[in-house]
């Protein structure tokens, strides 16, 4: 009798930023909410909306779009989303603009990040899937949030 080796899967949520499909390992998601009376925070980087309270935690937001470049959600989009991310013992809401499913996907089939990756994006990239149809560009959780903490480096 054979045994036939299965390949190692990785599970993402999968989100949109812009027009763009992204995955979020699963293991780094912890919640999916609507953020409601984010506090601006005076002197903070420009990709962080602000802050708040989610179930009596501070949770620091980060504007995916401003981080990634795009322009502002237009004043008819439907509301945007956040994911729930925790580092370094912190929380962030990666602000988003919807959630998709999750995909369990064959980890020997992700690529490198093209050659014409955005610059931007590649550094917070760490390769694509491609997708029947799209490509979904894997989101790097830990250097999306060490690029908004002076000071600190990606895990």
């Amino acid at each position: 009798m054979t045994t036939q080796k299965e390949n190692p899967t990785k599970e993402f949520v999968t989100v949109r930023i812009g027009s763009q499909l992204f995955g979020l390992p699963i293991s780094r998601a912890h919640d999916v909410f609507i953020p409601e009376a984010i506090t601006e925070v005076p002197m903070a980087p420009e990709a962080v909306a602000g802050i708040l309270n989610l179930r009596g935690r501070i949770v620091t937001v980060i504007d995916m779009r401003q981080m990634l470049h795009l322009p502002p959600r237009s004043a008819d989009a439907p509301r945007g989303m956040a994911v729930g991310i925790e580092y370094n013992g912190e929380i962030f809401g990666l602000m988003i603009d919807a959630v998709g499913e999750v995909l369990r996907l064959d980890d020997g089939s992700v690529d490198q990040n093209p050659i014409n990756l955005d610059a931007g994006w590649a550094g917070v990239s760490k390769g694509v899937y491609r997708l029947e149809g799209e490509l979904m560009v894997i989101l790097d959780v830990d250097r999306v949030l060490a690029s908004q903490m002076p000071g600190a480096k990606a895990a």
